[in-house]
């Protein structure tokens, strides 16, 4: 019963798969960046004539429940969503990166409340620690960001305070600081640029799980307000016209879905690479 996911699976590994998927992604951003030269169309426009229209010529992905061109919004909604998963991301790398080297150079008691902080944090699952997050700040694009941000420090913090403890025992290190070098040059000249390795891999896996993390945030109401037209929105809109006009919600879904798929397979082969695993 295993053997035809397994089989998938072990596709999907493969390099020329992972290379597909990392340019389907590309594609996306590089549309999402280029819209407004692309398309004439405007994703708010409600047309009463046409409305819960099926897929064609005209428009590719159908229309919605207010007549509006689903395609234009998802490609519209492609900005919304990488900026959102791109800037929670960075708050995650430049905290988690800030809380792993404090660990991982500091006094003893630092490490250990520092441990149990992100241990605690990662007892939550990431869209509960989330809401609770937006609970507390109110809603909106920007609790978003951040509260996603947070969800994903526990990610990057525990590798880099691992890095840490390995770097900090270097033969090169010890040479450093027996020659006298400040703590400061010390850090920022040795420490941090061999501690950093892993952090780009891991930010392309955790930009698919924020994306994926901003799209159920959104559909619960938590992020961008309709009629904006962010993925998770678009896809709350309209699930209740779901049995008559399947479209509206199952393609913007079939591209987050894409999207987040692509980004995994892209990190998980970037990972084997960094790791001198070979990819079959």
């Amino acid at each position: 019963m295993l053997t035809r996911p397994r089989a998938a699976i072990r596709t999907l590994r493969r390099p020329r798969i992972g290379v597909g998927l990392a340019v389907i992604f590309l594609a996306l951003a590089l549309t999402a960046a280029l819209r407004p030269s692309l398309l004439a169309g405007d994703p708010l426009a409600a047309d009463p004539l046409h409305v819960l229209e099926a897929p064609s010529a005209l428009h590719w992905f159908g229309t919605d429940q207010l007549g509006r061109d689903v395609f234009f919004r998802v490609v519209h909604g492609a900005r919304h969503s990488l900026v959102i998963s791109v800037a929670a991301i960075g708050i995650s790398v430049g905290v988690g990166i800030l809380i792993g080297l404090t660990a991982g150079l500091g006094h003893r008691v630092a490490d250990e409340a520092l441990s149990r902080s992100v241990d605690a944090l990662s007892a939550f699952p990431l869209i509960l620690l989330a809401l609770l997050f937006i609970a507390i700040a109110g809603i909106g694009t920007t609790s978003l960001i951040v509260a996603i941000g947070v969800a994903l420090v526990p990610h990057f913090a525990r590798v880099v305070r691992a890095q840490t403890f390995v770097v900090r025992r270097a033969a090169y290190v010890t040479h450093a600081v027996s020659f006298g070098t400040s703590k400061t040059r010390l850090v920022v000249r040795h420490v941090l640029p061999n501690v950093l390795g892993p952090v780009p891999v891991l930010a392309v896996i955790g930009l698919g799980e924020a994306i994926l993390l901003a799209a159920g945030l959104s559909f619960l109401g938590m992020g961008p307000q309709p009629p904006s037209p962010e993925w998770g929105a678009m896809i709350s809109e309209s699930r209740g016209y779901l049995h008559i006009a399947w479209w509206a919600s199952i393609l913007p879904g079939a591209v987050v879905t894409a999207t987040i798929i692509s980004l995994t397979v892209t990190g998980r082969f970037l990972q084997r690479r960094f790791e001198g695993r070979e990819t079959v």
